[in-house]
């Protein structure tokens, strides 16, 4: 009995990993987000005069509702989510 439970529950567990990392890979990436990126070098804001550290971003193609920052797009260089709305 404890082995068939034992099974079950790793069963369960193995299901439950695959279920979340396919439900991220639609579109390539995620879920909508462009899989076409580019890196970006850092530089500084010339409104605030911040520093931005070098990143990667989503090839320019005319709509924001595929970058990673805008919600529910995820961004698989960081394992964020976005938070912008489309």
């Amino acid at each position: 009995m404890r082995l068939i439970l034992a099974a079950l529950f790793t069963f369960l567990m193995v299901a439950s990993a695959d279920a979340r990392s396919s439900s991220r890979s639609s579109y390539g990436y995620g879920t909508g987000s462009n899989p076409n990126s580019h890196s970006r070098s850092g530089y500084v804001r010339r409104d605030t005069g911040t520093y931005v550290a070098p990143h990667r971003a989503t090839n320019p193609n005319g709509t924001r509702l595929d970058n990673y920052s805008t919600r529910p797009n995820y961004n698989p260089y960081t394992g964020k989510t976005g938070t912008r709305n489309p």
